[in-house]
């Protein structure tokens, strides 16, 4: 048995999926030659070949394998006319039973629970034991992946898959441009390392497919949360603002709910100032003195490429503004309350209207302007948050201040999970990849495209450790990521 073989057939049995979908699929005349698990086996082996998700690339790589194996797996079976070798009408007959034990009664665009199910059971399998428990932290990023149909094929008008349907989808490169496409949006939930955490290997954890004619963020999270509700805790969700966005019900309220805690980039729409309660300004998702200098608020986050100097400024003016924040006293109860104290009785800044704080150091900044009939937050020594206030903005670090911006910097990792499974160089997950039309038949291949990629994944995170292992051991320093640039400045100085 080959190694490839091995690892694709432990990760079917771990997943414990392949007698489910068997149990759920009708029982014929006679005993189907192909079984569940050896088409799994199959659909892995074609996409660690680097195949298209064909069905007769499937077909291929069963009928390829050692002469013990393909009587073991049941690809060369015994009939009373003699050895019968599986034909590519049977892996095609399987595949559509399969696909009909998964499928709801009236396909609508959404993946079924069992469908669901099988897709988590299967991708989580792929994550190395070591791993599971390296973090708790996922960064989220949703993208495209088009049908096989573009157009309309049948002759009443319809099209030949029937729950795709256009989308849009932004191009980020230079002169890509925004455009539409027919097809599914594809969320993938990536492994991160947690903040102050050392490295993991960036594994994908969950994915979920959708017709894009649905919002992809709640199905999303309904899988996150059921993910937490089956035992595998949440820490930190790094999403961009596509994800923050939404409305909070459907995206910030559950996840906290589930026990994540929040890191996100805030909508446009979204910054700056949201609001009061109890005399505080409501801004980023915090609670501000309502004598914090107006000129504090409003800040963005840098651009890309910033100079030393600007993110110096930044970054002093975060800390600033940080002074003026109303501090925790206590943590967030089960249902969803906390309490925060005034900055001046936590002696970050001086106010008149809290005379001990007036002895505080002069390097204080000093509230200049108190309001004239002080409000709640002036007067009594804690207040309650409920979870009604910056219910859509509350996150973890102070946005977007410098441990926002260090810890944010690990959604890259979703971005890059995407990015390998559409790389032309690897798997090439786009229009003619899968020929094979629907929601259910497209999950399946790309969930085997996914465990495909976090074993490469896996072996290369393993790959680098032990490296580094040997040269500790060999008096050396680990070898770590340098950023080759050839500047301007240095093209001149090597010429001639």
């Amino acid at each position: 048995m080959s190694v490839a073989l091995a690892r694709m057939e432990a990760i079917v049995d771990a997943s414990g999926i392949a007698p489910v979908v068997e149990a759920r699929m009708p029982i014929g005349v006679r005993p189907r030659q192909l079984r569940v698990r050896t088409l799994l086996v199959g659909m892995l082996l074609c996409q660690a070949d680097g195949r298209p998700a064909h069905l007769r690339r499937v077909h291929q790589a069963l009928l390829e394998l050692a002469d013990g194996d393909r009587d073991r797996l049941g690809v060369v079976a015994s009939w009373p006319s003699g050895p019968h070798v599986l034909t590519y009408r049977q892996v095609e007959r399987t595949f559509s039973v399969v696909v009909g034990a998964l499928e709801d009664e009236h396909p609508g665009g959404t993946p079924t629970k069992v469908c669901q199910d099988v897709l988590d059971a299967l991708v989580e399998a792929s994550v190395p034991g070591g791993q599971q428990d390296a973090s708790r932290s996922l960064a989220l990023d949703w993208t495209d992946v088009e049908s096989f149909s573009t157009r309309r094929t049948k002759p009443d008008g319809a099209y030949a898959d029937g729950e795709a349907s256009w989308g849009h989808r932004k191009g980020g490169g230079p002169g890509e441009k925004d455009e539409l496409f027919f097809g599914y949006y594809l969320s993938l939930a990536t492994m991160v390392e947690d903040d102050r955490g050392g490295a993991v290997p960036e594994l994908v954890r969950r994915m979920n497919l959708v017709a894009c004619d649905h919002d992809p963020v709640p199905p999303m999270v309904r899988v996150l949360t059921e993910m937490a509700a089956g035992g595998v805790p949440l820490g930190d969700v790094v999403a961009d603002s596509g994800y923050a966005h939404r409305v909070p019900s459907h995206f910030a309220l559950p996840l906290r709910a589930a026990g994540a805690s929040l890191v996100m980039d805030l909508h446009p729409s979204d910054r700056g100032t949201q609001g009061t309660y109890a005399g505080t300004v409501l801004h980023h998702g915090n609670c501000y003195c309502p004598g914090t200098p107006v000129r504090l608020f409003g800040q963005a986050p840098l651009a890309r490429g910033a100079s030393d100097e600007d993110i110096r400024s930044h970054d002093a003016r975060a800390g600033e503004l940080a002074r003026y924040k109303l501090g925790r006293v206590t943590a967030v109860d089960p249902e969803g309350f906390h309490r925060v104290a005034c900055p001046a009785l936590t002696g970050k800044v001086r106010c008149p209207l809290r005379e001990g704080s007036m002895a505080l150091p002069l390097d204080r900044p000093e509230v200049t302007a108190p309001p004239e009939h002080p409000p709640t937050c002036c007067t009594q020594q804690t207040i309650t948050v409920p979870p009604s206030v910056n219910q859509k903005t509350s996150q973890r670090h102070d946005y977007p201040g410098p441990a926002w911006r260090r810890s944010y910097a690990r959604r890259s990792a979703a971005e890059r999970a995407n990015a390998r499974i559409k790389d032309p160089a690897t798997i090439d997950v786009a229009r003619g990849w899968c020929r094979t039309m629907g929601l259910v038949p497209m999950s399946l291949f790309v969930a085997c495209a996914l465990i495909v990629r976090n074993l490469a994944v896996a072996d290369a995170f393993s790959a680098h450790e032990a490296e580094n292992a040997r040269r500790i051991a060999a008096g050396r320093p680990p070898r770590t990521r340098r950023r080759q640039r050839t500047t301007l400045s240095d093209l001149v100085g090597a010429s001639p």
